[in-house]
């Protein structure tokens, strides 16, 4: 039996985000998971409470032996030792490892929801997923390419450029 194509969406705004990106990525790969794609990083402005530094963002393309809750315990285990502190929902971080997809499993319990539940409406995760994986479908049939079509907020989703200034508006 092959294992599931699966997908983290990783997330950073405080501290230099490109290093704990960087990080992130080298404390998930073990005997039990290793790295099949990586996409370029993009920055965005926060989501959820604007108040905040901009996020660079990235999602990874894994393989894995381990069930999904034992994925989610690994990941709170990097974001924990990276400095993740969860203080205000949305909040600032240092590190966010999401679960984004786990092959066609669809799965809502109170710790843990596959597809990640606000990934339709997150132009930060669906753009890099995309560029990850063209032609991508979601476990309810929609293509990720027609998800992100949808969304509004899509043009302030920018590949990351180190130096450039965020708020500045012509990129």
């Amino acid at each position: 039996m092959s294992e599931p194509r699966v997908f983290l969406g990783l997330g950073s705004n405080l501290g230099d985000r490109a290093e704990m990106l960087s990080r992130a990525r080298a404390l998930l790969e073990g005997p039990d998971l290793g790295m099949v794609g990586v996409s370029r990083v993009y920055e965005s402005p926060p989501w959820g409470m604007a108040d905040q530094p901009w996020f660079l963002n990235q999602a990874v393309e894994i393989r894995t032996s381990l069930p999904p809750r034992a994925l989610l315990s690994r990941c709170l285990e990097i974001e924990a030792r990276l400095g993740r502190v969860r203080t205000v929902r949305w909040g600032p971080r240092t590190i966010d490892i999401d679960i984004l997809l786990y092959g066609g499993l669809e799965m809502n319990a109170p710790d843990l929801i596959i597809p990640h539940p606000r990934l339709r409406r997150r132009a930060f995760a669906l753009i890099p997923l995309e560029e990850l994986a063209p032609g991508l479908i979601l476990p309810d049939g929609t293509a990720v390419e027609s998800a992100l079509a949808a969304l509004p907020d899509r043009a302030g989703v920018q590949e990351y450029v180190p130096g450039r200034d965020p708020a500045r508006t012509d990129r």
